[in-house]
């Protein structure tokens, strides 16, 4: 509509509520008709340019929100204006009536199909209308929607809803799995003492649980009486010249019965069995247990310590089930600890266990740390990352492009000249910053990743609009 008429209808509408409130407080209903009819010969006066084009529908005359796809009446008798194509207003900054050129033809002019609801809402006319809160319904053009899903954008729209674009590349995916763990001894380091046959226990070392000993370091005397019988046949093989053999028969039994390799020797060159022998650690670590007590008699078997070399210790994390495809063997792992502040300890995933706790629906995975410095305990909690992730280069694209709606994943494709389409692709491992994508889409290809959420709401809107003018269009 013209903004001369609009003017006119407006000073109408002052004067007629004027002149109803004059009327009202001194009852001259006559004069009232009278100011009303002068007022509409008045605005009927001014001249107003002629409109072009089409006429696409019809609005009541006195400018009120009343609309009509077909000439109509008011209440009084009065016809319903036509409105031609180029008095439509327009929201995209052209007359709706603009011609639009094709080619070098000539030009034609863009047709209305319908008007959608201003806050997206699923609900068309073919009238302009207004919403509950008076916003004026947006006009839909012929040509401006090809495809039920893709977006069109102008140029000063993508400006002012800051979408931004980045593209599908080759390039690896890691991401850091976060989870608990323990600290555990190598079960390969621990050492048990025990006698190979009776014996009776003298002189136990001042050694207590938790110290330190090293290899070669003596732990207590011990007297066996199979062990000075075997001694004292070997002690007399030696007397009668023979040689010293370490796979002989008094040698072999003696070495079979758990006798240090240095009392052997010490028997063929003295050929004598000393009263009591020396057990010496096989290890350097840390007494774990100690049952060891002077003058007490030892069956073969019984265990009289427990040593652990703690150089080297185990850190047994348990990764959620649904983590165990991201996790792979020899992956990189740090570690801290609570007691050692700011310190990181790194290690590679030795193990996967091949068992899932029923309980926790976790699995358990194991990482060796070198522990020169004694630092880790047995059973100190502990806080892992693994880096987790595809170990060749892959197709990736940024977390912010990927729209996850639970049913199906999309990411926006920009197809150029301001047009985005929405593909469904499938999806990898997921790293801090890329994610991988199987299926859907190449390197290369440039994707949406800001304001994404927009254009899907926009791309929803346009399918349920195309969905609502075809069943219109087909009844």
């Amino acid at each position: 509509m013209s903004a001369s008429r609009t003017i006119a209808a407006i000073s109408l509408a002052a004067i007629v509520g004027g002149a109803g409130y004059w009327a009202g407080k001194n009852d001259v209903g006559a004069a009232l008709q009278r100011l009303i009819a002068n007022t509409r010969m008045a605005a009927e006066a001014v001249p107003q340019p002629e409109g072009t084009g089409a006429v696409i529908y019809y609005s009541h005359p006195d400018a009120l929100a009343e609309y009509s796809a077909k000439p109509k009446n008011t209440d009084d008798g009065r016809p319903f204006t036509a409105v031609r194509a180029s008095e439509d207003v327009s929201f995209d900054g052209t007359e709706a009536g603009t011609p639009m050129a094709e080619g070098g033809d000539g030009a034609t002019e863009r047709k209305v199909l319908f008007y959608r609801n201003p806050m997206g809402l699923p609900d068309t006319s073919k009238v302009p209308k207004k919403d509950s809160m008076g916003m004026d319904y947006l006009p839909v053009y012929d040509g401006d929607v090809s495809d039920s899903s893709t977006v069109k954008v102008s140029p000063g729209k993508l400006q002012r809803t800051g979408v931004k674009t980045a593209l599908a590349q080759v390039t690896t995916v890691t991401r850091k799995i976060r989870v608990p763990g323990t600290v555990t001894l190598d079960e390969r380091m621990v050492s048990i003492i025990s006698m190979r046959a009776d014996a009776f226990v003298e002189d136990v070392a001042d050694v207590t649980t938790g110290d330190r000993i090293t290899k070669g370091e003596g732990l207590f005397h011990f007297y066996s009486k199979e062990i000075a019988t075997a001694g004292a046949e070997y002690a007399a093989e030696m007397r009668n010249g023979a040689k010293s053999d370490p796979n002989s028969g008094a040698s072999l039994r003696l070495k079979n019965l758990g006798v240090p390799a240095a009392t052997i020797t010490s028997i063929a060159a003295e050929r004598k069995v000393p009263q009591s022998i020396i057990y010496t650690s096989p290890r350097d670590g840390v007494v774990l247990e100690r049952m060891a007590v002077s003058g007490m008699m030892a069956e073969a078997g019984d265990i009289l310590f427990r040593i652990a070399d703690v150089s080297k210790v185990w850190v047994i994390a348990d990764v959620p089930e649904y983590e165990l495809g991201s996790v792979r063997m020899g992956a990189n792992v740090s570690v801290s600890v609570r007691n050692v502040s700011g310190m990181i300890f790194r290690g590679t995933v030795d193990l996967i266990y091949p068992e899932v706790q029923m309980q926790t629906r976790t699995a358990k995975i194991r990482i060796e740390l070198p522990n020169p410095e004694g630092q880790l305990i047995a059973n100190m909690y502990a806080e892992v990352e693994i880096e987790a992730g595809a170990g060749n280069p892959v197709v990736a694209v940024p977390n912010s492009s990927i729209i996850d709606t639970g049913d199906r994943q999309i990411v926006f494709l920009d197809k150029g000249e301001g047009r985005f389409e929405p593909m469904d692709v499938a999806l990898g491992v997921r790293g801090e910053d890329m994610t991988e994508v199987t299926k859907g889409i190449a390197a290369g290809d440039r994707v949406v990743v800001s304001a994404n959420f927009l254009l899907d709401a926009e791309s929803n809107l346009n399918a349920a609009l195309s969905a609502l003018t075809q069943d219109e269009a087909n009844p």
